[in-house]
């Protein structure tokens, strides 16, 4: 496959500003990405021209540019699951009173393409582009447990970052954890991501049977996983995949289970 070595460079500028801002400047890019700072401020200049950058005036540094803004709505307005999951995800937010965010896996994070706020409750703040490495969180563990196997043991293989004590970095014990997700059907997050809060998720299947994505419902810990709410949850969860899923087209029977 023929890459054009110019766009990989810019994407590269434009993934390390999005990683180290809110701004840096010419030197700062440079050493990020081993490109020389003539070539650097080449892509800049020309990024800039297209919106995705803009250069602050007094500091001379630049920042992600608003038309990425654009772009990045574009993706989520076309996208089919999170199109097919609003009103999916507003209705299990109301059934839980729970926040609901439906994902999808973006190479070994998971993307949070939609988020259901919770009905009552304190200022909440959108989570749409979150990006989660997927062995913390209940919406990527819902989604690898029915990725092809070949997918599942890659990721397994690959390192698993820590983001807390409760972060598991035990392959074996993970391994474990995904083969329930695909007896029960859904799966749980327990501070792994961030202290306190927790997740119950379930994957969704596409018309072809494969899993696309996941959607949880997320929150602290002693709301979501006490007894018995827990289990009751975790239906509900459950319940609302699969009618997302036969709203994707998925057979009602047959779904494949990471073959």
């Amino acid at each position: 496959m023929m890459m054009v070595q110019s766009v990989q460079r810019a994407a590269r500028i434009l993934r390390e500003l999005a990683a180290g801002g809110p701004r840096l400047g010419v030197t700062e890019l440079a050493e990020r990405t081993g490109l020389t700072k003539p070539t650097v401020h080449a892509l800049l200049r020309t990024l800039e021209g297209e919106g995705l950058v803009t250069q602050d005036a007094e500091t001379g540094k630049y920042r992600l540019g608003p038309d990425l803004l654009r772009l990045g709505n574009a993706y989520l307005d076309t996208h089919e699951l999170r199109a097919r999951s609003l009103t999916w995800a507003d209705s299990l937010a109301s059934r839980t009173r729970e926040a609901v965010w439906v994902a999808v896996l973006d190479g070994d994070h998971v993307l949070v393409v939609h988020h259901a706020f919770r009905p009552e409750g304190a200022v909440q703040i959108l989570e749409v582009g979150a990006s989660i490495p997927w062995s913390t969180c209940a919406l990527g563990k819902a989604i690898v447990a029915f990725a092809p196997q070949h997918q599942r043991e890659r990721l397994l293989a690959a390192d698993l970052p820590v983001l807390t004590g409760a972060s598991l970095t035990d392959r074996r014990r993970l391994s474990e954890q995904l083969d329930r997700v695909k007896r029960v059907g859904y799966a749980m997050e327990d501070q792994e991501a961030a202290i306190g809060d927790a997740g119950i998720a379930a994957p969704v299947f596409d018309r072809s049977g494969e899993v696309v994505g996941s959607i949880a419902i997320v929150g602290p810990v002693e709301r979501l996983l006490a007894e018995p709410v827990r289990e009751a949850h975790a239906v509900m969860v459950r319940e609302t995949a699969r009618n997302l899923s036969r709203d994707l087209g998925a057979p009602r029977a047959g779904v494949r289970r990471g073959a």
